[in-house]
Order: C-alpha cells, then structure tokens, then sequence
C-alpha cells in the first residue's frame, strides 16, 4: 500500500521527536508543549536545555504565523502546500546537517544544540501548519493524545451498537486514527532504535521521508483548507 501524506508526516512526526529528545537534552521538537513537563524535570534535576525548552514554544508559534502570512504573498504559479513540504524539507536537511557536524550535544544550553533544536522545531512547525490548514480532516500528524481519546471513544460507541451507516462511518475514521497513531509510534521506535546504533547520524533520515512527501504532494486532494483563505479548523469527523 503506497504512504499518504499524512502517514509519512506522522511517522516523521514520531522520528523527529524521539531522535531529537535523545540527541538534545530531552527537548521535544515535535510536541512543544511537552517542553513544559521537562523544564520543570530540568531544573528538580539540574540538567541542560532548559534554554532550548523555553525558546521551543514561542518559536514554533512565530515559524507558524510567518509562514500562514507568507503564503499570501506568494505568486499564484506557487502551490502553497508544495512550497510548505518544500521549506520543511530544507529545515529537515539543515536540521540533519547541524546534528552531524555540531553533535553530540553534552550540553542543551550551549548555541549548537539550541540553533539544531530551533531548526527542528521550525520544521515540525511547518508540518503542523500544513495539517491544519491543508490536511485537516486527516488525524495530526504529532499530537496522538486527542487522537487516542478519539479513537477509544469510537471503540466505545461501536461495543454498544449504532446504525449500519454511522457504524460504516465510524469504522473508517477508525482506521485513519489507528494508522496515524500506529505510524507515530513507529517512526518514534525507529528514530531511537537508529540514534542508539548510528548516534546523530540518524538525521538523515527525515529529509528523505519529507523528499517523498514533497513528492507525493501533486496528488493531494483540494479541501476547503488547501487554499490561501480557507479555513483552517481540524475534523476528526469520519
């Protein structure tokens, strides 16, 4: 079965996340708001990153609004989710190239391991974006919390019993939700699995998932959200 767009951005999502909390200091790339729990782990236990933790937030929000504004100001023979998947791929082979040259990071406060991390960040910001307002009524691509409780509840629903056509419904958004969740977790067990053999030479990985995305892209169906105007709401409907 070919990979969607939002398979390959999940099993990126789980990657990114996991190599990068392994290789700097505890740091999520991927799920910012995560940083909030290990700040505080940081300073009970006196370890490094705590500057990287604080900068995540406000920096994944800034990549997020100069890129929504962005792609206003672009010529219209520019499709503007192609050029999303685009700059994240860049920031994903400058991540990667950062890593390699600047790694291993001992320290998560000193400039290479906050200038990899940002440039990750940026990268998993870009991906958000793109979910939200080109993809958003695939389940997201980073935060499987809202998806697992969704996907519990539709277990729920279906053990009591629902019409033939709102189970049919169900039953397919289902799928979509365990395949989300199921790629996030695979592309986090590779991600650790291959920085604890091959250590920050595993960056290379996630540019060659996003060159596939970026390439996949054409195919994509317009929604309502593939545009520069539309709105940007996410759906965890069937």
């Amino acid at each position: 079965m070919k990979p969607t767009i939002p398979t390959m951005l999940s099993f990126n999502g789980g990657y990114v996340d996991a190599a990068g909390f392994l290789a700097l200091q505890g740091l999520f790339t991927a799920h910012v708001t995560g940083n909030f729990v290990t700040i505080g782990a940081a300073l009970v236990f006196g370890t490094s990153g705590v500057i990287a933790k604080l900068l995540a937030l406000p920096v994944f929000c800034i990549v997020i609004i100069g890129s929504r504004l962005a792609s206003f100001k672009l010529p219209r023979r520019w499709p503007v989710l192609e050029t999303m998947l685009t700059l994240e791929l860049l920031l994903l082979i400058v991540g990667a190239v950062l890593a390699i040259r600047l790694g291993p990071f001992a320290n998560g406060d000193r400039w290479p391991a906050i200038t990899t991390g940002m440039t990750l960040v940026s990268a998993m910001a870009i991906q958000n974006a793109v979910h939200r307002i080109h993809l958003r009524t695939a389940p997201p691509p980073t935060l499987m919390t809202g998806t697992t409780t969704q996907i519990m509840i539709d277990i729920a629903d279906l053990m009591r019993g629902l019409p033939a056509n709102t189970r049919d419904a169900i039953r397919a958004r289902l799928r979509r939700l365990c395949i989300a969740v199921g790629t996030f977790a695979a592309g986090a067990a590779v991600g650790a699995l291959l920085f604890s053999t091959i250590g920050r030479w595993c960056f290379i990985v996630p540019p060659f998932v996003a060159l596939l995305t970026r390439l996949s892209a054409k195919s994509v169906p317009v929604t309502s959200g593939n545009t520069r105007t539309g709105p940007q709401s996410a759906a965890l409907a069937p």
